[in-house]
């Protein structure tokens, strides 16, 4: 077969008739002679010799097929004489693809129309400038635009370079592969299909052109992110008119006017720097006085912006060439990386509630500081304090009886039943009570504290140190809140027989309350999971709560309230505004958990669902009840002594899920590597076969030292 096929018949037969195998045989042989028969060459001869002529539709379906042979997959080894024999495939088809633009005069001269005309007939501004960037001025605008995005269909857009990104590169993978493909390649490309003849713009300027005014857009929403109120306020070392986003604007007018010469991009560079100073101020005051997700979100797209201003930056400050193509591919493919990740409302909410759920955790694991016990008196104090907890449950459980036996409508009935939850937390609170079931959430903050603190040979020390004091804390309060609830429910109920002469609950009420307490043959621990969890968001929602009064600044707010200062006095005011702030997370808590607990039967009776909850506390209670109304005999039943073990798993439960759900939370928030989870795990196991006790009782008391001898007279 003969290998002197002129260019010139090669072009004629493009545009003449479809292509004989002759001819594409012989292309193969001419720009693949170890591979003639190679089907990567015979594609690409069919595609280019079809490179449309107009319609800008027809020449972006054209510009889509030929990126996909060039990431196709299958190898390319023999296509051309590579000096590297392990070449990646897509550095072989771009030399395949470079050969035939140099040996091919009229393809060539079709490929550089095409490019000239697309990128005359496409506009990137919205590429370069809003493209992986967030679009609203909020969180929720964000994740409702991102939420309408995924579930509606988008419109065309033929004419913006930003639908063109995702319909060449559809998968995420693909932000990889374009950072790999070979600059100088792609530099040599562009020179022989960049550089068209008149009246055909040049591709490369239109491209800069668009680089310049997304650079000016970027500047411009910076700005006016950077000089909002809640921002300037939380920086205050930075006086208004000397805040570098003021400076931002007129440097890039200043890089737009004198085309990105080399003093105003490094003018750019130090206001840049500038502002991300700026940035960094309002974070630290964030983290010590509270957080708000959408100020953390419009830090986030500052920051966001300003990468990107320097990314353009650095492409219209690169020399032409191989250097130019290195900084474009770099910002293609982040383009392209977070065009993907920003279609996922998943992602945005993993990286702008990290912060609040840090902080969250943080004053969380405050509160959970309280439930800890190190010394034998402390442990005891806990015992009395979770006995008190206990009783003030057993007059709930009692309330919650008497107020399910009215006929409520559904609403009020709920009403009623979260009241008195609420109100017996409160209590609880208020009296400086224990309730041993708000202990998980609080203390695994604590522990994620000690794990993600300090150096990680200081962590093992402190977690190896702080596991038996949770764990014993834990034994104590459980110990005083159901050795109180259950002596407290029988008097109350035997102080309703004799006053009445009626069990407190009727014997077919009594029955189903010990039915419902049987470990598998009814739904308890499903049930108890389910608590779990709403103890783990109870905790949530009291650091949310505390997080909201430190970052609203109410106490400060009620302290100078003119109308309190007129009725409790200047002291007064500053008693209630310092209460605030020690029982805002408690509030959060104890109102959220009691509503929480009341919701779950109505919103299963509303959808015809099981739900309900158990709670150890009110479980035991309501167990000792029903063994109130049904006699001793009853309590001996085989059927009662199963429901007191479902008491005992349903406290395993309530304590497993909500201390593993928070442990978790706040091991993430705080990014522990899960890689030290086996060692902390060890050194616990071996401190506990080491010193099993210390993990259920209090440390034993140190010896009295003995007094002083008296000192001997000689002689004697």
């Amino acid at each position: 077969m003969t290998t002197t096929s002129s260019s010139a018949q090669l072009s004629v037969s493009r545009t003449s008739h479809a292509p004989s195998e002759r001819e594409v045989d012989a292309f193969c042989v001419q720009y693949a002679p170890r591979a003639p028969g190679h089907p990567a060459v015979r594609d690409l001869y069919r595609l280019l010799r079809d490179v449309p002529e107009d319609g800008l539709e027809s020449r972006l379906d054209w510009v889509e097929r030929w990126m996909a042979w060039l990431r196709e997959r299958i190898p390319a080894h023999g296509l051309v004489d590579a000096t590297e024999p392990e070449a990646p495939p897509t550095d072989t088809r771009l030399t395949l693809m470079v050969r035939i633009m140099e040996g091919e005069p009229a393809m060539r001269a079709a490929v550089t129309h095409l490019v000239s005309a697309v990128c005359d007939g496409s506009r990137g501004l919205k590429l370069f400038a809003q493209v992986g960037l967030p679009a609203g001025q909020g969180f929720l605008s964000e994740a409702s635009d991102r939420l309408a995005r995924t579930l509606l269909p988008s419109p065309p857009e033929p004419g913006k370079l930003s639908e063109l990104l995702l319909r060449l590169f559809p998968v995420p993978e693909d932000a990889v592969w374009l950072a790999l493909l070979s600059p100088a390649l792609l530099a040599k490309l562009a020179s022989l299909v960049g550089e068209p003849r008149p009246p055909d713009p040049v591709p490369a300027a239109r491209v800069r052109a668009d680089l310049l005014d997304a650079l000016m857009l970027l500047a411009v929403q910076t700005a006016a992110l950077g000089t909002m109120e809640d921002v300037r306020e939380r920086a205050p070392e930075t006086a208004f008119r000397a805040s570098p986003f003021l400076r931002l604007r007129m440097v890039c007018d200043a890089v737009l006017a004198r085309d990105a010469a080399a003093d105003t991009m490094r003018d750019l560079a130090t206001c840049v720097d500038d502002c991300r100073l700026v940035v960094g101020s309002v974070s630290r005051h964030l983290e010590a006085s509270g957080v708000s997700v959408d100020l953390v979100y419009r830090l986030e797209r500052i920051r966001r912006s300003l990468e990107r201003m320097e990314a353009i930056a650095r492409v219209l400050g690169a020399p032409r060439g191989e250097p130019r193509w290195r900084e474009a591919l770099g910002l293609l493919s982040d383009l392209l990386r977070r065009a993907h990740a920003d279609r996922s409302v998943g992602e945005l909410v993993r990286r702008n509630v990290r912060m609040l759920a840090r902080k969250i955790i943080e004053r969380a694991g405050h509160s959970g500081e309280h439930y800890i016990t190190s010394t034998r008196s402390e442990f005891h104090a806990m015992v009395h304090s979770a006995a008190g907890g206990g009783l003030v449950t057993a007059v709930a459980v009692a309330l919650k009886f008497a107020l399910t036996a009215l006929a409520l409508a559904p609403f009020f009935s709920f009403l009623a039943v979260g009241l008195n939850y609420a109100v017996a937390f409160l209590l609880i609170q208020a009296l400086g009570f224990t309730l041993a079931t708000k202990q998980p959430s609080v203390t695994a903050a604590t522990l994620a504290g000690a794990v993600g603190e300090g150096a990680r040979g200081d962590r093992l020390s402190s977690l190896v140190d702080i596991i038996p004091r949770i764990t014993r804390s834990q034994l104590a309060a459980f110990t005083g809140n159901l050795g109180c609830v259950l002596p407290a429910a029988v008097a109350l109920a035997l102080a309703w027989q004799a006053a009445r002469g009626t069990p407190f609950l009727s014997p077919a009420k009594a029955q189903a309350t010990v039915a419902s307490m049987h470990p598998w043959r009814s739904g308890a621990l499903p049930y108890a999971a389910l608590t779990g969890v709403l103890l783990w968001l109870s905790s949530v929602a009291g650091g949310w709560m505390e997080n909201f009064v430190v970052y609203r600044r109410l106490p400060e707010a009620l302290a100078h309230h003119r109308m309190l200062r007129r009725v409790l006095g200047v002291g007064g005011a500053q008693r209630l505004a310092d209460g605030l702030v020690h029982a805002a997370s408690g509030l959060g808590v104890n109102v959220t958990l009691g509503f929480l607990l009341a919701l779950m039967s109505v919103l299963g009776r509303f959808f015809g669902l099981p739900l309900d909850v158990r709670h150890v506390t009110f479980a035991l209670g309501s167990l000792a009840m029903a063994g109130g109304a049904l006699g001793p005999q009853a309590v001996l039943q085989p059927d009662f002594l199963m429901a007191l073990v479902g008491v005992g798993l349903i406290g395993v439960m309530n304590f497993t899920v909500s201390f593993s759900l928070a442990l978790g939370v706040a091991v993430r928030a705080r990014d522990v590597p899960l890689g030290e989870a086996l060692p902390f795990l060890r050194a616990v196991g071996v401190r506990f076969l080491a010193d099993p006790r210390s993990f259920f009782l209090p440390p034993r008391a140190p010896p009295e030292p003995l007094p002083a001898a008296l000192p001997v007279e000689e002689g004697r």
